[in-house]
C-alpha cells in the first residue's frame, strides 16, 4: 500500500490523500487550499499526479477544503467516479455551485476594478466545470461499502457536518483509516463521531490538535453580544460557513428568541443563498442530526431570506439594529464582504466570528486584532466589536481526537498526522507518541510512503 500526500499535509486546508492499494489508486478527498496566498497557489499548480490514473475519488465530507478541487480535477483529466454518502452528495452540490459562482464573479469583478496583475483574471473552474463534477458523484447509502478494484470502501459516521465520515479503506487483509473531519461530543447539531476500533494504518486530523475548545455557553455569549449591540443602536454580523454553521446560529438564534433573551423585534437576515439552500438539507436530513424534527423545521422561522444581490445590497443599507448572518466564514469572500465593508467602521457595530479561522485569512486577521482590512482593493477601517466564539466549532479538540483513538484496540503500524497548522499536528503527534506510544509521523506535503 502507497500513500502520496497531496494536500493537508503541512496546513489544515486542501485535503488530498492518494491511496495505491489493491490495484486501484483511490484519491482520498478532493479539497481547495485556503489560507495563505502560498497555498493558495497550489490550487493552480499542475497536478503531481497524472488525473486520469485516478480510479475513483472518495469524499470524507463535503466542505470545499475536503471538496472544492474536484472541478479542477476533472478539468485536469479525471473520469472516474467520485463516491460520498448522500447527504455529502447533495452538500457538495450547493458548495461546488456557489464556489465556481464566487470565482467567476471575483474574476470579473477583478476584471472590472483592474486590481489583479493577471490581464485577464480568471476562475480557478467555473459553473459548466463544476456541473460536470458533479455529474461524477455516486451516493453511497447508509452502512454500504463500495468496491474500487479490489480495495473496499466503508463510512463511519463522526458528527461535525451532515453526511461526514471516516473513510475505511480494505485491500490485502489490510485496513486504511482516514478520520476526515472528528466532530465534537456535545455538537449543537451533529451526534458525537461514532469510534472505531482496528486501523492497521491512520491519517488523523490535528485541525485543533494544540487547543481545547473554551468552557463557555456559546448560547448565553452571543445572546449577550446581541442585547448590547442592539441596545447601543448597533447590528451583529456574523461571518458563517454557509453548511453546518450557519445552522447552528440559527438553532441557537432561535432558542433565544423563544427563551427571551434577545428583543423579539431584532430582525435576523440570512444572506446566503448557499446557506438557506444548505438549511433546506439540514431539514430533509433531520434524522442525521441530534435536533428533534421541530427545531429542525424551526431553522428558518421569522428569519428574512435574502435571495438576489440587490436585496444583499439594500440590506448593507439598512441602519437599523438586526443580526445578519452571511457567508463566507472565513471573510474571504461572497457577500460578507460588503457588510463587513458597511459595518466594520461603525463602533456600535459587532462582528462576531463563530469557529476556527484559517491563518492569512480576513477572519484571522480580525480577531487578531487588524485596525483595517482590505476588501475588493480598497482599506477599510475597523472600528466595530471583533468577537471569537470558539464555542462553535464543528471540530474535536485535542482532548476529543485523543479520547478517539483510544477507542482503536491496538496500535496501528502507523499514524499520519493531517490536516492541521504545523504547530497543531506536531503537538497532536507529541501526544500520540507519549500517551499511546504509537509509532507517528506528520507527513511533508507532496511526500509518498510505502506501507
Amino acid at each position: 500500500m502507497k500513500i502520496t500526500f497531496l494536500g493537508a499535509a503541512d496546513t489544515v486546508t486542501g485535503s488530498k490523500h492518494l491511496v495505491d492499494a489493491g490495484g486501484a489508486r483511490v484519491l482520498l478527498d478532493c479539497g481547495l487550499f485556503q489560507g495563505f496566498k502560498l497555498l493558495r497557489e497550489r490550487n493552480w499548480a499542475a497536478p503531481a499526479v497524472l488525473p486520469g490514473s485516478i480510479d475513483a475519488v472518495v469524499l470524507s465530507h463535503a466542505h470545499l477544503d475536503h471538496s472544492g478541487w474536484l472541478p479542477a480535477l476533472v478539468k485536469h483529466g479525471f473520469k472516474g467516479p467520485v463516491y460520498a454518502s448522500a447527504a455529502t452528495r447533495d452538500l457538495a452540490e450547493v458548495l461546488l455551485l456557489d464556489s465556481a459562482h464566487l470565482q467567476e464573479e471575483d474574476a470579473r469583478r477583478a476584471n472590472r476594478g483592474g486590481w489583479s496583475r493577471h490581464k485577464p483574471a480568471l476562475p480557478l473552474y467555473d459553473v459548466s466545470e463544476a456541473k460536470s463534477a458533479i455529474a461524477k458523484m455516486i451516493a453511497v447509502p447508509a452502512g454500504r461499502s463500495v468496491r474500487i478494484g479490489d480495495a473496499s470502501i466503508g463510512f463511519t459516521p463522526v458528527g461535525h457536518l451532515l453526511g461526514a465520515n471516516a473513510l475505511r479503506l480494505g485491500a490485502g487483509g489490510r485496513t486504511l483509516v482516514f478520520s476526515g473531519d472528528l466532530g465534537r461530543a456535545d455538537d449543537l447539531l451533529m451526534p458525537a463521531p461514532r469510534r472505531i476500533t482496528h486501523a492497521d494504518l491512520l491519517l488523523i486530523e490535528s485541525t485543533y490538535g494544540n487547543r481545547l475548545h473554551p468552557i463557555e455557553d456559546v448560547q448565553a455569549r452571543l445572546g449577550a453580544i446581541v442585547r448590547t449591540t442592539t441596545h447601543r443602536g448597533g447590528s451583529v454580523l456574523l461571518p458563517s460557513f454557509a453548511v453546518g454553521r450557519a445552522q447552528a446560529l440559527l438553532l441557537v438564534l432561535q432558542r433565544l428568541k423563544a427563551a427571551g433573551e434577545i428583543p423579539t423585534e431584532v430582525r435576523i437576515f440570512l444572506d446566503s443563498p448557499m446557506a438557506t439552500a444548505a438549511t433546506a438539507l439540514y431539514q430533509r436530513y433531520h434524522k442525521l442530526l441530534r435536533i428533534t424534527a421541530r427545531e429542525a423545521a424551526a431553522l428558518t422561522e421569522g428569519v428574512s431570506l435574502v435571495a438576489t444581490p440587490e436585496e444583499s445590497q439594500r440590506l448593507t443599507r439598512l441602519r437599523w439594529p438586526k443580526v445578519v448572518i452571511s457567508a463566507a466564514g472565513m471573510a474571504t469572500g461572497g457577500r460578507v464582504l460588503y457588510h463587513l465593508k458597511a459595518m466594520a467602521p461603525n463602533p456600535r457595530n459587532a462582528i462576531v466570528f463563530p469557529g476556527f479561522q484559517v491563518g492569512g485569512t480576513r477572519g484571522a486577521n480580525l480577531i487578531a486584532g487588524a485596525k483595517e482590512v482590505k476588501i475588493h482593493g480598497e482599506f477599510i477601517a475597523v472600528k466595530a466589536e471583533v468577537s471569537h466564539l470558539e464555542g462553535f466549532s464543528g471540530h474535536a479538540d485535542a482532548n476529543e481526537l485523543m479520547d478517539w483513538l483510544r477507542a482503536i484496540d491496538a496500535p496501528p503500524e502507523k499514524t499520519f498526522v493531517v490536516h492541521g497548522e504545523p504547530a497543531a499536528a506536531d503537538a497532536l503527534r507529541l501526544r500520540i507518541k507519549s500517551e499511546l506510544g504509537w509509532p507517528v509521523a506528520v507527513p511533508e506535503h507532496g511526500s509518498s510512503v510505502e506501507v
